[in-house]
């Protein structure tokens, strides 16, 4: 506005000019058809032509006009600020609104034009420009009411509802406003390809007044009272955003006090949160300040980042609390979600705070990413830990999957969700982990993991088997606490059986690689051979001919034939007791091993009965090789059961 100022005509004809110009500016603000937008420049530029036309041609006439003028326009200021009035200006119409401005805009020209004199200190035009600056000052304290009146009534209401594993796309908006916010949705896409959704946060129709009162305060020098004003609104309703959004306000102290599930459920609703308050409200936010203020692209800058600020420190202090609490396994899923999702709202986040006022807040977003990096890698890593210095003092019963098998192996399937994020926080932590550098952790070497080799292994991928490998000295340690090496064996078996399946059959197998797989598949059918050794290896024996012939007739002695099946049989029942009792808890395996077993014991128990059969009668076999074949079929159920009571052949 200030390259408008007036300039006193010296021409008849630079006057003619001005009358004709009034003319049309008479005409266009009795149009009842113009909107307020329109209607603000042909205000503007009357009150430049009323100041230019009135130019005096003395002194005297100079000190009486101005006198006047300004007690006009201190009757008009002042007419608002009659006690008990609570009107406000901008509800009474655009008439009123725009004789206000006019009359404002007066006294700001009048005030500027006595201050450019030498004024005298006791001279009359010293006390008019006293006056002049007194009602522009009470004409600004009015506007900044105003300001803050038209923001707060305006404001538009508006509430996210989503269920907490909605994306942004799914996410129905509700406008408690005068309008549809559906409709009035538009989805901007920013430069590295993600989206974000302009929504009114203030009627628009009252952007015009709030750009002219901001223009106004500011061609005025009250920049900065119209700035604080604007923030003050703004910040109270961001604040309120986030109440729309359930996000609370906690200590650290509230935090480390809190019951995980508590937290959880604190921490899924932030994740959603954030990403709706950046990509919608902040992005909303942003496009209001800058059409509010227009050019003024520095005070834009400055009121967006005072406004936001202290609603992303809120979130920002959430999720910084996170990740300064102690290091449990449990969170490290949640805390992966808030580090990838604030580092995926970095670009956005750098892209609105793009001018130095924001660098206070694009700072502290980097510095709590990597705080939260740093948990979730510490956490990892402490997890790794304390799988290793898991000891057992008993037995796990029947032989089954171990727990501390399956949650590993469901912890490392859930982390691979993070596998980018983990890998990338896991790089420089090889060398530091003495677990990754074992004879014993499946590793490759160092000469082979370089990045050029084509045995070469991610971060996350010589961690999970270092991991793994740890796991597996833990099973080791525990399979040597059975009395029973078979039911070691099997106890390996069903454990390295789950770990091959668990990598085979999800994201695993990308991370930990089909050599890894095929060789704990032959781990665990190794460990299967060593059951069958150690369980039937003696009972087969049972079933061979040495030992039965007489020494001196070479013929096979019936006693020891006899004997030696009733050894058989009281073997078998004992194993048939103890390892019915036994588990394997996979169907296919349990299968597979039964008929293994079955091939072995059945045809040595028919060949040995059918190379004896004139040897011994009927009534000492126990136990049909159809009989053995059906009681093996019940081993590894889980249910121990006994075969002392059954049918005896005579």
């Amino acid at each position: 506005m200030e390259e408008n100022r007036s300039v006193v005509p010296s021409l008849e004809g630079d006057e003619n000019l001005i009358a004709a110009a009034q003319h049309i500016v008479k005409a266009l603000e009795t149009n009842k058809n113009l909107t307020n937008d329109a209607r603000k420049p042909s205000v503007e530029l009357g009150t430049q032509l009323s100041s230019i036309s009135k130019a005096p041609e003395n002194k005297e006439e100079d000190l009486s006009d101005i006198k006047k003028r300004l007690n006009l326009i201190h009757d008009k200021v002042m007419n608002w600020e009659v006690d008990g009035k609570q009107m406000m200006i901008w509800d009474c119409g655009p008439d009123e609104a725009n004789d206000h401005v006019k009359a404002v805009d007066e006294a700001r020209r009048l005030a500027e034009s006595l201050e450019s004199l030498s004024l005298n200190k006791d001279s009359e035009e010293n006390a008019l420009a006293r006056k002049a600056h007194e009602v522009l000052q009470t004409a600004m304290t009015r506007l900044e009411k105003e300001l803050k009146h038209i923001l707060f009534q305006n404001k538009q209401s508006v509430e996210f509802r989503s269920s907490e594993e909605d994306t942004l796309d799914d996410v129905s908006i509700i406008s408690f406003g005068d309008d549809s916010v559906d409709d009035e949705l538009q989805r901007d896409s920013v430069s590295r390809g993600a989206e974000e959704y302009i929504i009114n946060l203030i009627h628009r129709d009252v952007i015009p007044d709030l750009r002219c009162i901001v223009n106004l305060m500011f061609d005025s020098k009250y920049g900065r009272e119209c700035s604080q004003a604007f923030i003050s609104v703004r910040k109270d309703a961001l604040d309120d955003c986030l109440f729309i959004l359930e996000v609370e306000k906690f200590s650290i102290d509230d935090i480390l006090r809190m019951e995980w599930g508590t937290c959880n459920s604190k921490i899924r609703r932030w994740i959603q949160a954030i990403k709706i308050f950046v990509r919608v409200y902040l992005a909303s936010e942003k496009w209001l300040v800058d059409q509010v203020f227009g050019e003024l692209e520095s005070v834009s800058a400055i009121c967006f980042a005072e406004s936001s600020k202290a609603s992303m420190m809120q979130l920002l202090n959430f999720a910084e609390a996170i990740a300064v609490s102690p290091h449990q396994p449990e969170k490290l899923h949640r805390i992966f979600d808030m580090y990838e999702v604030l580092a995926d709202l970095i670009p956005d986040i750098d892209t609105l705070y793009s001018d130095e006022t924001g660098l206070n807040i694009k700072s502290e977003c980097q510095d709590v990413l990597k705080r939260l990096g740093d948990c979730a890698k510490a956490t990892f890593l402490d997890f790794k830990s304390a799988v290793a210095s898991n000891v057992s003092t008993s037995a796990f019963a029947g032989g089954g999957i171990h727990h501390l098998t399956r949650y590993v192996m469901n912890y490392l399937r859930t982390l691979t969700d993070y596998s980018n994020s983990l890998s990338s926080l896991l790089r420089d932590n090889d060398t530091d982990d003495p677990a990754s550098s074992s004879p014993d952790s499946n590793q490759a070497t160092e000469e082979d993991n370089s990045v050029n080799s084509p045995h070469y292994l991610s971060p996350i991928a010589v961690h999970f088997r270092s991991l793994t490998s740890i796991l597996e000295r833990n099973l080791i340690d525990n399979s040597k606490l059975y009395k029973d090496n078979s039911l070691g064996c099997l106890f390996l078996m069903n454990n390295i059986h789950y770990m091959a399946e668990k990598a085979k059959n999800s994201e695993l197998r990308t991370i930990l690689g089909d050599d890894w797989i095929c060789k704990h598949n032959w781990k665990f059918q190794h460990h299967a051979m060593d059951y069958e050794r150690g369980t039937w290896s003696s009972i087969l024996s049972l079933l061979k001919d040495e030992g039965l012939y007489n020494s001196r007739s070479n013929s096979i002695s019936k006693t020891l034939l006899k004997e030696r099946l009733q050894s058989f049989n009281l073997a078998f029942e004992d194993v048939y007791k103890n390892q019915t009792g036994w588990t394997i808890p996979d169907i296919q395996l349990r299968d597979d091993l039964r008929i293994s077993t079955s091939l072995k014991v059945i045809q040595a128990y028919r060949t040995f009965v059918g190379r004896h059969t004139n040897h011994i009668s009927d009534k000492h076999i126990k136990y049909t090789a159809d009989d053995l074949e059906n009681h093996l079929m019940d081993l590894f159920e889980g249910f121990p059961r006994s075969l002392q009571h059954s049918f005896h052949r005579k």
